[in-house]
């Protein structure tokens, strides 16, 4: 299904739902069945010209609070709100995180330990399942307590990327071409789906790049630029 289907389907389930509902106050003579257009857009706290164009199926970037307000306007059942968000293409904001990450065998995490220059592991989506005190180091906006579990979230959104990485935009690109090779085989994976969601939404680079379906092997030689150790090349 290509996005101009999506958001036709997406507009006449809205449509549907509202043409079902039970307006507030019944006059004779209404020619319109259900809800108004103007009535679910002060249900939802929306403009109606931002609903009609929803519902005609316009491309116009609706958020996943605006889809959370309209579920709640619709009085959506639990089926019938996450079938509205798939079709958005939005995480639905009420949906409890689920944790994806996978530790790694103690024996590749004994061995990680063990080399003397910055060292990880990554799980099926890029998460990082083991790190030496080296990796952490470096990368202290990723690894650690407080830091950003998944490689790409870290590259795209973490602002001390963009300081670590001298050629930020370029090497984001790069990560993204790398993890698509990667992830070639999970494509079906609604973990997968999950994380590239969260991306669209959050970063404007990452929508154009994993549009444009990139692909690299990964690579060495890389540099890095530390607040406090200067310049390191790996």
């Amino acid at each position: 299904m290509n996005s101009d289907e999506r958001r036709k389907l997406l507009g006449s389930f809205i449509r549907s739902h509202r043409e079902r509902m039970k307006p507030d106050v019944v006059v004779r003579r209404r020619r319109t069945p259900g809800l108004r257009r103007e009535e679910l857009a002060a249900r939802a706290g929306i403009g109606v010209t931002w609903c009609a164009w929803i519902e005609q199926g316009r491309d116009v970037g609706v958020s996943a609070e605006t889809f959370a307000r309209l579920a709640e306007a619709l009085a959506l059942t639990p089926a019938e709100r996450a079938y509205l968000f798939e079709l958005g293409d939005r995480r639905d904001p009420a949906e409890p995180p689920v944790s994806t990450i996978t530790e790694a065998p103690a024996s590749v995490a004994a061995l990680v330990m063990m080399l003397p220059v910055p060292a990880y592991g990554l799980d099926r989506l890029w998460n990082a399942s083991c790190w030496n005190p080296a990796a952490e180091r470096l990368f202290a906006g990723w690894l650690g307590p407080a830091g950003e579990r998944n490689l790409l979230r870290y590259t795209f959104l973490s602002p001390s990327a963009r300081t670590l990485l001298p050629d930020w935009e370029q090497r984001a690109r790069r990560v993204l071409a790398e993890f698509r090779a990667d992830c070639a085989r999970l494509m079906k994976d609604p973990f997968l789906d999950a994380l590239v969601r969260d991306l669209r939404e959050r970063s404007e680079l990452f929508v154009h790049e994993w549009e444009t379906q990139s692909v690299s092997a990964r690579e060495g030689g890389r540099t890095f630029v530390h607040p406090l150790d200067g310049t390191a090349q790996l």
